[in-house]
């Protein structure tokens, strides 16, 4: 039995750095995912559940147990030397494009450009407990869905009602916190809980 305990706190854990999306700020969000579920066929695409639903600024894949504590010290000097950020959710977009759609999402700005330079700082304070590549060009975002090898026939209709969404709002906030995020998967999609939080700026 003390075996198994070890195991379980040696086993690496699957981490994200992320903000959290406010109550209603989600439920327009939910709206919207709801208003585009019909335009795709059931086969193609793999809806997010809005429990899934944040802003990441760095996907960190399998952080070594161990790596932890010096990770929340490094994502909260961070933090710490930030300021609150004002965010607007807005608009729904397509990667790679929408000619050729992978993933559908919200498009997450702030109004003053610091949201690009705190992801930069982000992905370098996690670089070194992190196996996975940075992101390139970093788009705030939040995933409303997957499409798999669709066609050009499944995506018309969505690609035609996202140009028409381009300038939706969807609601803006200040966001006071930055979260390292857990996900754990299992047969039904991931399960998400909050390992730290970080509120930005604080002494």
């Amino acid at each position: 039995m003390g075996l198994m305990t070890n195991e379980n706190v040696t086993a690496p854990l699957r981490l994200f750095v992320a903000i959290s999306i406010p109550e209603p700020v989600r439920d327009e969000i939910i709206r919207v995912q709801r208003e585009l579920q019909p335009l795709v066929p059931r086969d193609v695409a793999r809806w997010a559940r809005s429990d899934q639903f944040h802003l990441t600024l760095r996907f960190l894949g399998d952080v070594p147990a161990d790596g932890v504590e010096d990770l929340k010290k490094s994502v909260g000097a961070v933090c710490q030397a930030a300021r609150p950020l004002s965010l607007c959710a807005e608009g729904v977009g397509f990667f790679p494009n929408p000619r050729s759609p992978r993933v559908i999402w919200v498009g997450i700005n702030d109004r003053e450009g610091r949201l690009v330079d705190l992801q930069k700082q982000i992905e370098t304070a996690v670089g070194p407990f992190s196996p996975e590549p940075g992101e390139k060009n970093f788009t705030g975002h939040v995933t409303l869905g997957r499409l798999k090898n669709p066609r050009p026939a499944d995506t018309r209709d969505l690609a035609a009602r996202a140009q028409s969404l381009e300038k939706r709002l969807f609601g803006d906030w200040t966001a006071h916190e930055i979260e390292i995020i857990r996900s754990e998967l299992s047969p039904v999609g991931a399960r998400h809980t909050s390992l730290a939080a970080f509120r930005l700026g604080a002494v």
